[in-house]
C-alpha cells in the first residue's frame, strides 16, 4: 500500500488548503478514501441515530502535478484511512506560498500521513517543514461501512439563496432556539422559521428555482406534488450553522432536498469539488 503525491502550482494548492478547512469545520474525525482518480472525505456518522453525514469528491488531477498510489490489492486499488482533518488544516497552513507540498503516507511508528512543506528561501538551499499526521488504516472488511449515501427519495428540492445571507440569518437565529425549521416548495420558495414559547421568527426567500431531476434517477417522487405545498423538516439550527460557517469553496451552485421530517440533504457544487451534507431531522 503507498501513496504519494506533490502540489506545485500556488493556486491548487490553496484552493486544496480551503477545502480541508471547510472539512475541519465539519468534522472532527472523518474518512480519507484514495483512488487513482479521486480523493474522498467522509463522514458517515450515522444519520439515523441523529448524526450528521458528509461525502466531499474531488478529482485529483484538478489539484495535483504528481499522484501516485497502490492500494490494498490489485482488484481493490484503494486505500481508506481514518484522520484529523484539522491536523492536515494546521500542515496546509505553513504552505501559503510554499514552492510546493508534497504527501505521502510512511510507517516509522505508527502509519502517518507525511506532509512535506517546501519553503522558498533567500540562499540556495530550499527549508523543508514537515508535519507527520498520525492516521488509521481503515481494514478492507471496513470498506462497505463508507459507500457513498444514497440520494433520498426527496420531497422539495431547492436551490439555495445566497449562502452568506443564509448565513448571517441563521446565526441570529441560533440566539433565539437550538432548532430551526426548514421549509421549501416546487415553487422557489423556502421559509427559515424558529419558534419558541414567547416568539415566531420566519425568514422568507421567493423565486430561488428548483432543480430539474433526471427521471432516470428513480428520485422523482415529487413530480406528482402541488408546488404549492410545503415540505419541512426540523433540524439542529448549530448543524446548519457550522455547515454555512466552515464554507471556504464558494460553491457555484447550491441546493437542499428535503425529505418531510425526515433529513435535509444539501449539495454544494464547485467546478472540480462536490460536498454532499446529510442533516437528521428532529423528532
Amino acid at each position: 500500500m503507498r501513496f504519494r503525491a506533490k502540489i506545485v502550482d500556488l493556486a491548487c494548492l490553496n484552493h486544496f488548503s480551503r477545502v480541508i478547512n471547510t472539512i475541519a469545520k465539519l468534522a472532527r474525525i472523518c474518512t480519507l478514501r484514495l483512488t487513482v482518480s479521486k480523493l474522498y472525505f467522509i463522514l458517515s456518522d450515522k444519520v439515523a441515530n441523529g448524526g450528521v453525514g458528509m461525502w466531499c469528491e474531488l478529482n485529483q488531477g484538478n489539484f495535483f502535478d504528481e499522484f501516485q498510489m497502490e492500494g490494498v490489492a490489485a482488484e481493490h486499488n484503494e486505500i481508506y484511512l481514518e484522520l484529523v482533518p484539522e491536523n492536515l488544516s494546521r500542515a496546509l497552513k505553513t504552505a501559503q506560498n510554499a514552492k510546493a507540498v508534497k504527501m505521502k503516507l510512511t510507517n516509522k511508528h505508527c502509519p502517518c500521513l507525511r506532509v512535506a512543506v517546501e519553503l522558498p528561501s533567500l540562499s540556495s538551499s530550499s527549508r523543508i517543514v514537515t508535519h507527520d499526521i498520525p492516521v488509521g488504516v481503515i481494514p478492507r472488511r471496513l470498506w462497505n461501512d463508507f459507500k457513498e449515501p444514497s440520494v433520498p427519495d426527496f420531497d422539495v428540492s431547492i436551490y439555495l439563496p445566497v449562502l452568506k445571507t443564509m448565513k448571517s440569518i441563521v446565526e441570529r437565529m441560533k440566539n433565539l432556539s437550538n432548532s430551526i425549521m426548514i421549509e421549501a416548495n416546487l415553487n422557489g420558495e423556502m421559509n427559515l422559521k424558529v419558534e419558541t414559547d414567547l416568539v415566531c421568527v420566519t425568514t422568507h426567500f421567493k423565486d430561488l428555482g428548483n432543480p430539474s431531476w433526471a427521471l432516470e434517477d428513480g428520485c422523482q417522487s415529487s413530480q406528482d406534488r402541488d408546488p404549492e405545498t410545503m415540505a419541512e423538516a426540523r433540524i439542529d439550527i448549530r448543524k446548519l450553522q457550522q455547515l454555512l460557517a466552515g464554507q471556504q469553496v464558494n460553491p457555484t451552485k447550491a441546493l437542499c432536498n428535503i425529505v418531510s421530517k425526515r433529513i435535509v440533504h444539501f449539495i454544494l457544487l464547485h467546478e472540480d469539488v462536490s460536498l454532499q451534507y446529510f442533516i437528521p431531522a428532529l423528532t
